[in-house]
């Protein structure tokens, strides 16, 4: 009798102990859905550290700086970007509107990256509006978080031109690579000032 209850004994612990691993390698319970509908999603740290935010126009908040949020409008939706320190490191925006005569106002997305507590070092931009027609990828310098020189612009402005511009520390254009509407092709050699040193385009290179 003994050796049965020992045998019956065994078999319920083995079970149990079983069950117990079993338990602890299953997967956390996450929920799942098949669509959520929301105006704002804050991606945090486990200490409460924000590090992304996706939200509605309504929902997107103002410039944070080190956790404290400064106001700031924005007229488009997005997701922004923050540091260790849950300071904005850029993001992406985007939205598009009419008024009310029907004239679009506001059209376009930017995907930046900012330097730490600093400005934009790298966008990408597109924007067709009343104010603004262009395309393109901008480097920028920006040693002080009040100071920006762009640097490297790649894209298309709103008279059809297609260029490459090179620019010195100071963002003063020194290279100009475009070709035209019309498909003229040149490069321009600039000094300091702005003024035109030496061109390249089919007509002089013959």
């Amino acid at each position: 009798m003994s050796n049965r209850w020992l045998t019956v004994y065994s078999f319920l612990l083995t079970g149990a102990l079983l069950g117990i691993v079993m338990m602890g390698a299953a997967k956390p319970n996450s929920p799942s859905f098949d669509q959520i509908t929301v105006h704002r999603i804050n991606v945090v740290e486990p200490d409460g550290t924000v590090r992304m935010v996706i939200a509605s126009n309504a929902a997107l908040p103002g410039l944070i700086v080190h956790g404290k949020e400064q106001p700031f409008k924005r007229p488009q939706a997005g997701i922004l970007f923050y540091n260790d320190d849950a300071s904005e490191i850029g993001g992406l925006i985007f939205g598009g509107h009419k008024n009310a005569s029907g004239e679009v106002v506001d059209s376009g997305g930017s995907l930046s990256f900012d330097k730490y507590e600093a400005n934009q070092i790298v966008q990408l931009a597109g924007v067709d509006d009343k104010d603004d027609r262009f395309s393109g990828m901008i480097i920028s310098d920006s040693p002080r978080a009040s100071e920006s020189h762009r640097r490297v612009w790649v894209g298309r402005d709103e008279a059809g031109t297609a260029s490459v511009s090179l620019m010195d520390a100071k963002g003063r254009k020194r290279i100009v690579m475009q070709v035209l509407q019309d498909g003229s092709p040149s490069i321009a050699f600039l000094d300091q000032n702005g003024e035109v040193i030496n061109s390249i385009s089919p007509t002089t290179s013959q």
